[in-house]
């Protein structure tokens, strides 16, 4: 009834989904995806910040994984945090130790608040100089809020590619 009263029209239904306890997590980035225990950082490989994957990456485009909101983009463009319709959040790190590099050559291209579908463009960086000036390019995508999360299925190794692999598939609870 209430999508009828402000002409919502079908197109608009199926971008703008209904919570229902399932988020589908596509690959944020193209490369190939690891487990966390993979990660030369003990603050994601032993899951300090929570459980997720990680992507390491071939190209400098970072995209929703998720239809859901921004949350969070941190000023130098280094990661963003997307809560999902479902109230899942998702912070994806873009290499390591890259907030030194104090934003230089990361491009943001949403800020807080922002909806945002899957595929859209969250952040392009330059791949070359993350290379050069941090200690690593891969990218952790870990789930924040774990607390939230009854069942937490993840890909955890092979190639992905942005906006069409299912890297997790998050159940919550209740």
């Amino acid at each position: 009834m209430l999508k009828k009263l402000f002409g919502l029209d079908k197109k608009e239904e199926k971008t703008m989904p209904e919570a229902d306890g399932k988020d589908v997590v596509y690959a944020p980035l193209t490369g190939e995806i690891k487990p966390l225990s993979e990660v030369p950082d003990p603050t994601f490989s032993e899951k300090m910040m929570g459980d997720g994957i990680a992507i390491e990456p071939s190209q400098g485009t970072v995209v929703a994984p998720v239809d859901g909101e921004i949350m969070q983009i941190f000023p130098t463009n280094h990661a963003v945090g997307i809560r999902t319709v479902n109230g899942v959040e998702i912070l994806i790190h873009i290499g390591l130790e890259t907030v030194n590099m104090n934003g230089e050559g990361f491009t943001g291209k949403v800020k807080e608040g922002d909806k945002v579908n899957i595929g859209d463009p969250l952040v392009e960086f330059d791949m070359d100089l993350v290379k050069e000036k941090a200690a690593s390019t891969i990218t952790p995508i870990i789930v924040t809020n774990g607390d939230v999360v009854s069942d937490l299925q993840k890909e955890e190794s092979g190639q992905a590619t942005a906006k069409e692999t299912t890297v997790m598939t998050i159940k919550t609870q209740g």
